[in-house]
Parts: structure tokens; C-alpha cells; sequence
């Protein structure tokens, strides 16, 4: 009885030198980090709708900017987004290239909609950029968060002696954001336009 408690606590302060209580807490950071980038996606997504709405109210406005607006969020809404996509490289390469192409998509219609003074006047469409605006903000500190852990959990996972801990717990190497990402990360999608809601 006395061999067998002791084999606990041998095991539990080994385990404890090794990593295995940083790990599940980063683990767990890096999923409530992840999940607030996919609230804030949402987010993002739930807007789309109202200004494409608002949008084509607008007189001859380009179609084609409409459509690649629609399509994308299409796109990044129907890609199914479960824990596993955390641990899966390929599926998260995927979801990040369709969120980026919303993200482009979205911009070309805040570029093009400056061309229309009607647009531009409209209170409502207004208050959406300005909604957009601070939800591209939001994704921006998201990201940065979900970046932060997982960069601590892969040191870790990579480290001496806690490497050891990761092999044997078989704690991969999460998957993050492309360095072209994090790039564009430090400078979110310029979606205010001070100029032009400086003109008369």
C-alpha cells in the first residue's frame, strides 16, 4: 500500500517537472483563445448580409463586387470548424484562406463603394463600416491572443525536457497563422475611410 502511494506521488511530481500541467493549461488557453477568433468571425459573417443589403439599395453599383462579397462569405460559413481543425494543419491552411478571402473581398467593397456619394451619406451603411471596422479589430486582438498560446504550447512542445512529456502524451505542434498572416495581422483591412467622410 505504502510502495503503491508513493508510485503515485513519484508519478505526479514527475509529471509535473515535465510539462504535463502547462500543457493541458496552454491547451486549454489556445482553445478558448481559438474560440474567441471564430465568435469574432461570426460576427464578421452575421454583418455581411446587412451591408450587401445595404449596398445594393445603390444604383449601378458593381455587381461583380457584390457577388465576390456573397461567394466568400459562402465559402468561409460552409467550412465545418471543429477542435480537431486545431490539430489538423491542412483544414486550418483551408479555413484561414477563406476567412482571408472574405477579408479581401470585404475591403474591395469598402474601396469601391467611396465612388458612390449616395452610398456614402446613407446613416445605415454608415454605422455598418463603422461595425465592420471594430469587428476587424476585434478578429485582429483575437488572432494576436490565439497566436500568443499557441507559440507558448509549441515551445514547450519543442522543448528539453518537456519534449519528452509531448512525445509520450503525443502533444503535436499546434497549427497558426501563416507569417503572411501575421503580416497582415499587425494591419487589419482598412475599412474606415476618414477622407472620405471628411468630403461634403
Amino acid at each position: 500500500m505504502i510502495s503503491r502511494i508513493f508510485l503515485l506521488l513519484t508519478t505526479v511530481l514527475a509529471l509535473t517537472g515535465c510539462g504535463y500541467n502547462n500543457f493541458q493549461r496552454l491547451d486549454e488557453e489556445s482553445k478558448a483563445a481559438w474560440s474567441e477568433v471564430l465568435n469574432q468571425y461570426q460576427r464578421r459573417a452575421d454583418l455581411v448580409p446587412n451591408i450587401v443589403a445595404t449596398v445594393q439599395g445603390e444604383a449601378n453599383f458593381e455587381q461583380d463586387t457584390l457577388t465576390r462579397v456573397v461567394e466568400a462569405r459562402a465559402k468561409a460559413t460552409s467550412l465545418q470548424v471543429t477542435p480537431e481543425t486545431l490539430n489538423n494543419p491542412e483544414a486550418f491552411a483551408k479555413f484561414q484562406q477563406a476567412q482571408g478571402e472574405l477579408s479581401g473581398a470585404l475591403s474591395r467593397l469598402m474601396v469601391v463603394s467611396e465612388r458612390y456619394p449616395t452610398l456614402q451619406a446613407n446613416q445605415g451603411f454608415r454605422d455598418l463600416r463603422v461595425t465592420l471596422e471594430g469587428t476587424e479589430n476585434r478578429i485582429t486582438v483575437a488572432r494576436n491572443r490565439y497566436i500568443q498560446t499557441v507559440q507558448e504550447y509549441n515551445v514547450l512542445a519543442r522543448s528539453f525536457p518537456t519534449n519528452l512529456t509531448a512525445m509520450a502524451f503525443s502533444y503535436a505542434p499546434k497549427p497558426t497563422f501563416t507569417v503572411a498572416n501575421e503580416a497582415q495581422i499587425s494591419t487589419p483591412p482598412k475599412v474606415d475611410f476618414s477622407a472620405s467622410r471628411a468630403k461634403p
